[in-house]
């Protein structure tokens, strides 16, 4: 059964880590959405194609993808195959707190961000070796033995080091696939967040016609460009309130001309405003 939770743009990780086992017996048609903590989807079976931030990787089982915090992502679920994962939501402070000053575990998705590659492909006995690592740390966190929870945070812990060496090899041709003009859309519109972004400036500045660039982003990204637009903004304005930048000054800085119009926006997204989800 889908946990809906797991899909939602709201998902919220109150705790230092949550994991979820899903299967689905049918396809399932899921919207574009990210979350405010990093994920690792392992992809047990299934015919399905994860799009993250533009880019596409057709799954393997034993694949694991690395979906940073901010990163907009949609999996696209084929039919005729059940589709089983475990996916692990993990709260950046946890990794901070058992980090050292030689090994930083959220590395790996810092890499995954800078050369934006976002899969793991396992080999060999690497394979079996997470599997056993997730299963465990699926057995651990709903224990009630003596020790359980220290048995799951080093569980998570012997994850995420195995994870970042495996990382560090060069990425695998031919596992993704892209729209190279629609990069340069996405990078563009980072970029220049606070300046007028309207689809008829896009399509001058990229000499494409209205229609041929907002049929094609949408193909490449799951989203609109006005959408994607939408949660830059609000993302990069969330992330500038949590470094105590007034609220006002945040907004502007994103590219919220109105005020009002940004208030609305947040609260569809977080679900509370600014100032809500600063004490919160």
């Amino acid at each position: 059964m889908l946990d809906r939770s797991e899909i939602g743009k709201r998902g919220y990780l109150r705790e230092d880590y949550r994991l979820f086992h899903l299967r689905d017996s049918r396809a399932v048609k899921l919207d574009y959405h990210y979350h405010e903590f990093d994920k690792l989807v392992f992809h047990l079976s299934g015919n399905t194609e994860y799009k993250i931030e533009g880019k596409s990787y057709r799954l393997q089982p034993l694949d694991i993808l690395l979906v940073g915090r901010s990163m907009i992502h949609l999996p696209v679920i084929g039919a005729n195959r059940v589709y089983e994962r475990m996916v692990l939501w993990i709260n950046r402070d946890f990794l901070s707190r058992h980090s050292t000053g030689d090994t930083d575990l959220a590395a790996c998705f810092t890499l995954a961000a800078r050369q934006d590659f976002h899969l793991c492909r396992p080999r060999g006995e690497a394979c079996e070796q997470y599997r056993a690592l997730f299963g465990r740390i699926r057995d651990a966190s709903s224990s009630t033995e003596f020790g359980a929870d220290l048995m799951a945070d080093t569980c998570v812990v012997q994850l995420m080091i195995a994870l970042n060496r495996d990382m560090l090899s060069p990425p695998e041709e031919g596992v993704s696939r892209s729209d190279p003009k629609m990069e340069e859309v996405t990078q563009y519109i980072r970029g220049h967040l606070n300046e007028e972004l309207s689809i008829d400036r896009l399509s001058r500045t990229f000499y494409l016609s209205r229609y041929y660039l907002m049929h094609r982003f949408k193909a490449a990204c799951g989203c609109t460009v006005h959408q994607y637009i939408r949660q830059k903004r609000i993302q990069q304005a969330a992330e500038r309130i949590r470094e105590g930048v007034p609220v006002l000054k945040a907004a502007e800085e994103a590219g919220f001309g109105d005020y009002s119009v940004f208030l609305r926006a947040f609260r569809s997204v977080y679900g509370c405003s600014p100032r809500e989800q600063k004490q919160q």
